[in-house]
């Protein structure tokens, strides 16, 4: 009998839990630990932000669908990894910290065969000063933060329809921020319940971010077929930011956040400062918070996770210059090097490097977007994972599944206004995430794969994915069929 133990239960944790239950025998134990007691469908929070959707819609308990597939369920987050065990325990085992009413604080031991570490971020909105939902601005990072952000718009427009004029401002609250994708999302429904609204004359819209140019997106920009054209996605994207109205500021790192005012600095090293009535912008990520321990006790941590505490995998993490990356660099199976039980799958894993130009303002601050792996890729690596283990837990010598990001495409729905005949959305898929110069020369990916197109249809299908998804997620009859 092996036990397995997935940290997290996110898109990546819950697919590997789902997957690796459905697989195994049940002489096996599958165990998830978990903080939250629901799961979250993270792509809909935007819709959530506007009031178009509720938590309730966007959510469903955990503690549930487990008990229903056989699944350990813990309420709790990991605090210590010992990945050798301890002279009172010889098997690894991984310290968490129960987040649960009735025993909030308590910490214990879950001895494991495999582990995956499936965390996902910590919002890191403190690199900001000011940034937050606590503090200046609001998030749609989780359902709660998206709720909030609903009532703090909803407050802006009560004042527009009194005739007072509005500075919206969202974005990236610091020059290290991923996700950039999320934030477009929000401006563009923003602007549309403005219009819905009949506020949008008295409102301004500014879009701000650590691109370089918009549509950067995190993955350096692409060139897409839109319309018979082969277009860069800053065409694409400044098309859709000029239609809407809505300003734009690239380039920029947020410096501070005071009470309806954001200090920011460019690129070139310039320094402004936007004064605002609302402000959603998204945080930068960390990964978990857990230290590392070998047998004896000593502190290994940066043996398993880079300084921004995300986890080192198969991947080559030697420093050289951007000219000399490669697709190689990134990881394949998302093993451990040291300890071959263990993995991380989505947001938890380190990149080996950025998938943009990494660039600097002139005094070395870093504005430049950290690389995405959440939605779609995050699924298609879970899902590799589990698979991996479930085969060595059968007998396999090592990984038998790969899921590199330069060798797999993803497509992304980018709402910009929820309405079921007025709504729009943004459809674009490339391949592969990560541009591989090597196999495709000039532009690093696949044209014939790397598209983009815009319209209700778009809306229409980003709100079937909604059911779809939370469908699968809940393990309902067939949700295997559904794919990443």
């Amino acid at each position: 009998m092996a036990k397995i133990v997935v940290l997290g239960a996110g898109i990546a944790g819950h697919t590997a839990a789902l997957i690796l239950r459905r697989r195994l025998a049940k002489e096996h134990r599958v165990t998830v630990v978990s903080p939250n007691r629901l799961w979250n469908w993270i792509p809909s929070n935007i819709w959530v932000g506007v009031g178009e959707m509720t938590p309730e819609e966007v959510t469903f308990e955990l503690a549930p669908v487990y008990k229903r597939l056989g699944i350990e369920f813990r309420r709790a987050k990991a605090v210590e990894l010992h990945p050798e065990g301890s002279a009172a325990s010889p098997k690894p085992f991984v310290v968490v910290e129960s987040t649960a009413e009735e025993s909030r604080g308590e910490r214990t031991e879950e001895v494991y065969d495999y582990l995956i570490n499936a965390t996902g971020p910590s919002l890191n909105f403190g690199a900001t000063p000011g940034l937050g939902p606590d503090a200046n601005t609001v998030s749609v990072c989780t359902f709660s933060h998206a709720a909030h952000a609903a009532k703090a718009l909803a407050a802006a427009i009560a004042r527009m329809r009194e005739g007072k004029p509005q500075t919206l401002l969202v974005g990236t609250g610091h020059g290290g921020c991923t996700c950039e994708g999320a934030a477009f999302e929000y401006v563009f429904n923003l602007e549309f319940e403005l219009r819905r609204a009949g506020v949008r004359d008295k409102a301004r819209v500014i879009f701000l971010t650590n691109e370089a140019e918009i549509g950067d997106f995190g993955v350096d920009g692409m060139r897409v077929q839109w319309r018979g054209y082969s277009v860069p996605s800053k065409v694409f994207a400044e098309s859709l930011f000029s239609e809407r109205g809505v300003e734009w500021i690239t380039g920029a790192h947020v410096e501070a956040v005071e009470p309806g005012r954001a200090r920011y600095m460019t690129l070139d090293g310039a320094k402004g400062e936007v004064a605002f009535d609302f402000a959603m912008l998204l945080p930068p990520f960390l990964g978990a918070d857990i230290r590392a321990f070998d047998r004896a006790g000593a502190d290994i941590t940066s043996e398993l996770f880079l300084p921004n505490r995300f986890m080192k995998v198969d991947a080559d993490y030697s420093p050289k210059p951007y000219e000399q990356w490669k697709a190689s660099d990134w990881p394949r199976t998302y093993q451990t090097p040291k300890y071959p039980n263990i993995f991380a799958a989505g947001i938890a894993f380190a990149p080996p490097h950025p998938i943009s130009k990494p660039r600097q303002a002139p005094d070395g601050t870093k504005i430049s977007p950290a690389p995405p792996r959440t939605g779609m890729p995050s699924g298609i690596i879970a899902r590799a994972v589990a698979q991996s283990v479930a085969d060595m837990i059968e007998g396999a010598p090592g990984p038998t599944h790969e899921a590199s990001l330069a060798e797999m495409g993803a497509a992304c729905v980018a709402s910009a206004g929820k309405s079921f005949w007025r709504g729009t959305a943004a459809s674009m898929t490339m391949y592969p995430v990560v541009p591989d110069y090597d196999k495709f020369p000039g532009e690093g990916r696949d044209p014939d794969y790397t598209f983009g197109e815009i319209g209700t249809a778009g809306h229409w299908i980003k709100h079937i994915l909604h059911f779809m998804f939370l469908y699968k997620a809940k393990a309902l009859p067939g949700w295997w069929l559904i794919p990443e």
